[in-house]
């Protein structure tokens, strides 16, 4: 029993019950749905669910620490339009440097709300409920009214949403999927190894507390900002990728959808709790139900907001009084287990000096 304690936090028991929900969500579409699991569905899903889940890490870095970052949907268009900009200029850009574009001026972007929230101190709501829409019109601005074409774009990023790593039969496993996947992973290992990652969970489960052990949390929290930028620019290199066409309304929603999928995943919005592949479940969930309820009962955008609202407010109401309480039992039971290994220690002490 003290063994399945040790492996078995609050944070993984939320995960898999995402898991199964994951499973009962595609069982049941598969009854109401005609050919739900064919490969083109599958694909369609994985490759959305992509962009959503970097977008999602980034924003699980800034949750973390206590805060917010609400202009990632407007980071991912305006990247995207810059970037493709500049490729439809330029054909000549390689791949790794046009990705490496969209990182940096994620970043830029990131590291200006980074700022005003760690050295201004204003709430990281407010400032980037303000770049949200200062960043959208700055693509307007730079847009000029004209739209970004496929026909303009090189031939390498129309094919980079077809290109497979590895094919199972009919499903594909795209470029796109797995450098999700890859980031998922790094910052996953980044808060589980990294002094900055448990820094991360310091700062969100107690900042005086974190303050008073000497803690750089100015630098932390300004530092995940600019991460969560620069993920938010490669999700927008990816959504160029994934559509060509970009206009001035390129990306808009994405700040919501990261959100629920940060709070489904099990990140607390209050900080100090979560992990990346909580964030990835969570994107996972929110991508499969809505485009199942799309070809199940074609709804509209409206009622896909209206559903990744319900979500988030279902998520954080769970957290607040199911695993609230939860990791109080857990906590309560981790020191009764030490208090009993303490005990029968001191009792194997006092046998041994007696003999």
């Amino acid at each position: 029993m003290s063994t399945l304690r040790r492996y078995l936090r609050p944070e993984q028991i939320r995960e898999l019950v995402l898991v199964f929900l994951i499973i009962a969500i595609a069982l049941f579409f598969s009854t109401q749905v005609e050919n739900y699991f064919s490969a083109r569905f599958f694909n369609r899903i994985s490759t959305s669910v992509a962009i959503i889940a970097v977008v999602a890490v980034g924003q699980t870095l800034v949750v973390l620490t206590r805060n917010i970052d609400l202009s990632v949907g407007s980071v991912v268009g305006f990247t995207a339009y810059f970037v493709g900009q500049q490729l439809s200029n330029n054909n000549d850009i390689t791949p790794i440097v046009a990705a490496l574009m969209a990182i940096g001026v994620g970043a830029a972007l990131g590291l200006f709300n980074g700022v005003i929230v760690a050295h201004g101190r204003v709430p990281a709501i407010i400032v980037t409920l303000g770049t949200l829409a200062l960043y959208r019109t700055l693509l307007v601005e730079y847009s000029d009214a004209q739209t970004v074409l496929t026909a303009n774009l090189p031939e390498w990023i129309l094919d980079l949403p077809r290109a497979n790593i590895i094919s199972f039969g009919d499903l594909d496993v795209r470029v796109m999927v797995g450098a999700a996947l890859v980031v998922v992973l790094l910052f996953q290992l980044v808060l589980m190894f990294l002094p900055y990652g448990r820094r991360l969970y310091a700062i969100g489960s107690n900042p005086e507390a974190a303050r008073i052990a000497g803690f750089p949390s100015q630098r932390i929290v300004l530092v995940a900002f600019v991460l969560c930028g620069g993920l938010a620019g490669l999700a927008g290199f990816m959504f160029l990728a994934r559509f060509g066409n970009i206009t001035v309304v390129a990306g808009q929603g994405i700040e919501l959808a990261s959100v629920a999928a940060v709070v489904v995943g099990g990140v607390n919005i209050f900080g100090g709790t979560g992990t990346m592949v909580g964030a990835l479940l969570g994107a996972i969930m929110i991508d499969l139900l809505e485009n199942s309820l799309i070809r199940w009962l074609e709804i509209s955008e409206f009622w896909r907001d209206a559903l990744l609202g319900m979500l988030i407010l279902l998520a954080v109401a769970t957290d607040a009084v199911i695993m609230n309480r939860l990791r109080d039992l857990w906590a309560r039971s981790e020191l009764q287990q030490v208090e009993s290994e303490i005990g029968e220690h001191q009792k194997q002490e006092e046998g041994s000096y007696v003999a």
